[in-house]
């Protein structure tokens, strides 16, 4: 079950117009929501990043974050996994084919897809990653729905049977395709800054956090090329990921070849945190 511009309806009913603008242009933005035991996580920093991308394109957010909630909790109440991931997607609207903005309603759809923890033995081995220059346009913070960039840039892992293609832009590392890294150097856990040529990550956020509550040396700075390809460790992160270790990048080994301590402290603190939340329904800053 989705729901589409106001209705519920199986996602088998669900149409949207050919002159939409976000098939026509790819108009819009979107955001992605993990779901543990029916209750969304971190929403309060999810709706944030929304209303953050929506203003990048000059778009009014249709809801309040209250109204949000509640169309979220129906979602998830139609669906029936308890771990879910809610894919909110909302585009500037219906209108004849101009690059001018039309006057017109928004299209807002939200959907749900099961959420699967990545599994023992890949967190137990990591997974290969290989690189590539960033070469998609300079708003990368705008969680925007025109991903050709990093459809094709995600393509290059898979062609190479990796797990992500880690981007680099000027001799500096950037994100994933679709997902944030970090970098252990010397030690010290390295997280590239914010800025609009990386998404702000939720989950980076949470890593950040846990690492400065468990005294977790790490900077936040910009890293170069060389320190990634010399890294002790590398860890890849998103909603849908969770945490993971990179033990393998461009057919070198990271490290030892098998995820490190930063990961192995990082991830254990993750689920407690998860736990957490769940039992205490919101621990949102």
């Amino acid at each position: 079950m989705i729901y589409l511009n106001g209705k519920f309806m199986p996602i088998e009913e669900a149409c949207i117009p050919v002159l939409d603008r976000g098939f026509i242009f790819g108009d819009g933005v979107y955001e992605v929501i993990p779901v543990y035991s029916r209750k969304p996580f971190r929403l309060t920093k999810h709706l944030r990043r929304l209303q953050h991308s929506l203003e990048g394109i000059r778009l009014t957010n249709p809801h309040s974050n209250a109204e949000w909630q509640h169309l979220l909790e129906q979602v998830i109440v139609q669906n029936d996994e308890n771990d879910q991931s809610l894919y909110l997607h909302i585009t500037r609207g219906v209108a004849k084919r101009d690059h001018a903005f039309p006057s017109v309603p928004p299209t807002v759809m939200i959907l749900s897809n099961p959420l699967s923890s990545p599994s023992v033995s890949l967190l137990a081995s990591g997974v290969p990653a290989v690189t590539a220059i960033d070469n998609r346009w300079i708003r990368c913070d705008i969680k925007s729905i025109s991903l050709l960039p990093n459809v094709l840039l995600r393509q290059l892992a898979v062609d190479a049977n990796a797990a992500e293609t880690i981007l680099i832009r000027d001799g500096y590392l950037t994100e994933g395709s679709a997902s944030s890294i970090f970098v252990v150097k010397d030690q010290v856990l390295l997280a590239p800054p914010q800025s609009h040529l990386i998404l702000p990550g939720v989950t980076y956020e949470v890593v950040l956090e846990l690492a400065a509550a468990h005294n977790i040396a790490h900077e936040v700075r910009e890293v170069t090329e060389e320190e990634l390809r010399s890294a002790e460790e590398v860890l890849l992160t998103s909603s849908t990921k969770e945490i993971m270790a990179v033990t393998r990048l461009d057919d070198q080994l990271v490290g030892n070849g098998k995820p490190g301590r930063f990961f192995a402290k990082l991830h254990q603190h993750y689920q407690h945190y998860k736990e957490t939340y769940m039992r205490a329904g919101s621990v949102d800053k």
